[in-house]
């Protein structure tokens, strides 16, 4: 009855946002302690048909108090189909079989074989309609790891570890230091960021990394955990020392526009990138804090997303514009070379960027994964040496305005299958199996009452960190993994 519970959680949580305006810690408890008290009653083995009859209830209760939620089913997906007219008129010719439908609307509760089917009529319909009983014991997803689970039963998580509520403003990203599985960084517009330890028990915040007078939109870990880059919208990068919590560089953009993204290079972190409002993408010396020498490079809108093929020698920049640009960097010196362009939609923000040169053991497909506020997250083939792509398929996610964000796991399979990460605009967390052509999503998690940023899974993925636009920061059990904790 693990789902039933997390249903529960999610139903009060559409509703938190009006629980004492005034009082946002009391919010955070609230749902704290809601889940604690849900994981409890799911352990007592009470009859599960009175479960389902909780939902309902629960709903008719909640509406009558607050009303219908502002967020409601209004982010659900209801069409999974994509007109050329929908996302632009220069979408290129690979862009083409973006169709994601049979050509008929079908509602989310009527596509997957592990919904709860209720026939709830009430003001809380569309609500009902917007959650699923997930993973599916029915999903046939490609058998992922030893042991013989699918990857939906790989990818089950048990409940919620922590809950940070240390900001005041959206947490734009998080990010789980490298090859690291206790400590976690946020970045936040409230011009701050913070470092978190989450094993062993309790989880605490370390310390809080302040000095932007602006809202930090990216930020980094070097390597070797050391250091963080960050970059604001007040137009600077800051580099801190993790371990005195302290900043020991400022770099002010040359051109004087906002910071959006950053990344080290990942074979030289004396080097990082970024990007600005301004079209510029800009290698930088970490030693100096200078730009260094034909590091430069223009794109045709302000530069969202940011990242380095894993040897380091192919760099991919996307725009508020709907373009992919690559560039080839020379290592030693930093020289920028543009050489491909690809438009994903004319119009519409490019807001993240993943690369991966495998996608399992036993094959190398290099490939890209994308977010665009299309209502779509895109996985590209990587096809030439200078970063040319080819689209592979999409997957139906909930983004027409947000910033969000998606990601590869980490830990790969000696089978077929593979699984990418998304934050949604209707507030879920979703898992897709990037192998499978139909049913592609074999999880979701609910618990969030705005929309989720950023995702990220720690090393051994056993936790996995979201964040959101109210500043909550969850982080959640993976199912098998809690003896690790």
């Amino acid at each position: 009855m693990t789902a039933v519970w997390q249903q529960a959680l999610a139903l009060d949580a559409k509703f938190n946002a009006y629980r004492t305006p005034s009082n946002p810690q009391f919010k955070t408890l609230y749902i704290r302690r809601k889940s604690q008290l849900l994981r409890e009653s799911a352990k007592s083995g009470r009859d599960p048909a009175v479960r389902k009859e909780f939902l309902p209830i629960r709903a008719q209760l909640l509406t009558a108090k607050y009303g219908s939620p502002a967020y409601s089913d209004q982010g659900s997906i209801r069409s999974r189909s994509f007109s050329m007219r929908s996302v632009g008129r220069n979408t290129l010719e690979s862009f083409d079989n973006l169709a994601i439908s049979d050509g008929k609307k079908h509602h989310r509760r009527h596509q997957s074989s592990g919904s709860i089917r209720m026939s709830f009529d009430g003001p809380m319909k569309r609500v009902f309609d917007s959650i699923e009983l997930v993973p599916t014991k029915e999903a046939d997803a490609s058998r992922a790891m030893a042991g013989g689970k699918t990857i939906s039963e790989n990818y089950a998580f048990a409940g919620m570890h922590h809950i940070f509520d240390q900001h005041t403003a959206a947490v734009s990203s998080v990010k789980f230091a490298n090859d690291d599985r206790t400590r976690v960084a946020c970045s936040s517009l409230d011009g701050s960021l913070s470092i978190c330890q989450v094993i062993p028990p309790p989880a605490t915040v370390i310390c809080m990394l302040k000095g932007h007078k602006r809202g930090v939109k990216d930020f980094v870990w070097s390597l070797s955990n050391d250091i963080i880059l960050s970059v604001s919208l007040d137009g600077t990068a800051k580099l801190w020392d993790v371990a005195a919590g302290s900043c020991i560089r400022t770099i002010e953009d040359e051109q004087g526009g906002e910071l959006l993204c950053c990344a080290f290079q990942p074979l030289n972190n004396n080097m990082f990138v970024t990007g600005s409002s301004k079209h510029a993408v800009q290698v930088i010396n970490v030693s100096t804090g200078k730009g260094v020498k034909g590091g430069s490079g223009k794109v045709t809108g302000g530069v969202m997303a940011l990242t380095f093929d894993p040897t380091g020698h192919i760099l991919w920049a996307g725009d508020d514009r709907g373009a992919i640009f690559s560039f080839t960097i020379d290592i030693a010196t930093g020289k920028l070379t543009k050489t491909r362009r690809i438009t994903v939609s004319e119009g519409h923000p490019i807001t993240s960027i993943s690369a991966r040169a495998w996608i399992s053991r036993e094959a190398r497909d290099p490939s890209l994964l994308v977010n665009s506020c299309i209502n779509a997250m895109c996985l590209f083939r990587i096809i030439t040496d200078d970063g040319g792509l080819q689209l592979k398929k999409t997957f139906p996610v909930k983004q027409k305005r947000s910033h969000i964000r998606s990601t590869f796991c980490p830990l790969m399979s000696f089978r077929q299958g593979a699984c990418v990460i998304s934050g949604s605009e209707d507030m879920c967390v979703y898992f897709f199996d990037i192998g499978k052509d139909s049913k592609p999503c074999v999880n979701k998690l609910l618990g969030h009452s705005a929309p989720v940023l950023d995702v990220c899974f720690n090393c051994d993925e056993s936790l996995l960190a979201s964040c959101d636009e109210q500043g909550l920061v969850i982080i959640w059990k993976r199912e098998g993994k809690q003896g690790a904790l």
